[in-house]
């Protein structure tokens, strides 16, 4: 079952019966030039995208793991209330091995099988991808948000004749950074050609060799929130790549959730 502790350590850093269901492809045919827009207003696009948020998700997620040394799928129930908590339950071959919790400041995991549990924050993330995430970047990953947009942080257009590309940093700097192997990371927003949402998400450091990349190919819109439907993340680390698809089967927001999670008395610490 470590296998599943894992694994579920990186999936963290991502997450019908209602009407208005249509799907949005979002990964558009290459090739196709777009006109140029002025990075004010794509800087526009960014702000909103990142305020339209449910106040509650549920959504059973159809999930792919492969890396370097292994290859497994699986099944992950999660339920998210606004700002505060996210759970995940991971069932394999239809039996539940592993249940947890995200906070705001805690990571908390159980193991069925092995009656064993795990406490501790989200800085294991940084042992496990090199990335400090916190909550409001898992839940921006889980929903299809901007990941890591700073309203107050200078944002700049990388201008190319088929994307629309918004950058932590200028071009002239990032090729600078590349040549004198500078650690610090760079955050690129690819914007749907048409302006409306967000394709993909890209992490880069160069010093650390460190490259994660958060494809959303398509979308579901559900009580007129885009909702991921099938989203592709890409993980390069040293010694790994990391590919994991999730494809999500069923979709409800703002309907009541309860946030449910206990530690058996009879369960240890998981060695």
């Amino acid at each position: 079952m470590k296998q599943y502790f894992n694994i579920l350590k990186i999936i963290v850093c991502i997450g019908i019966t209602l009407p208005s269901c249509a799907k949005k492809i979002v990964g558009e045919i290459p090739q196709i030039k777009v006109e140029r827009k002025r990075t004010s207003e794509l800087m526009l696009v960014l702000d909103s995208l990142s305020k339209i948020t449910p106040n509650t998700l549920y959504t059973k997620i159809s999930t792919s793991y492969k890396d370097s040394n292994q290859e497994v799928s699986f099944k992950t129930s999660v339920r998210m209330i606004k700002d505060s908590a996210i759970t995940a339950m991971i069932t394999y071959a239809g039996i539940p091995i592993v249940n947890s919790i995200i906070t705001k400041d805690s990571l908390q995991f159980t193991n069925k099988k092995d009656r064993c549990f795990v406490k501790t924050t989200l800085k294991i993330l940084r042992q496990e991808l090199g990335v400090d995430f916190d909550y409001k970047n898992l839940q921006e990953i889980l929903l299809g948000h901007p990941l890591g947009y700073n309203s107050q942080q200078k944002y700049y257009q990388i201008h190319d004749p088929y994307s629309y590309i918004v950058s932590s940093h200028r071009k002239r700097e990032i090729k600078k950074m590349e040549r004198k192997n500078f650690d610090d990371f760079i955050l690129k927003y690819y914007f749907t050609n048409d302006r409306l949402g967000i394709k993909k998400i890209e992490i880069e450091n160069n010093k650390d060799s460190t490259y994660i990349s958060v494809n959303y190919k398509s979308k579901k819109n559900i009580e007129n929130y885009w909702i991921p439907d099938e989203v592709e993340i890409r993980i390069a680390i040293k010694k790994n790549i990391i590919l994991i698809m999730l494809n999500y089967e069923k979709i409800e927001v703002n309907q009541e959730q309860e946030i449910y999670f206990t530690i058996p008395e009879n369960y240890e610490h998981c060695n």
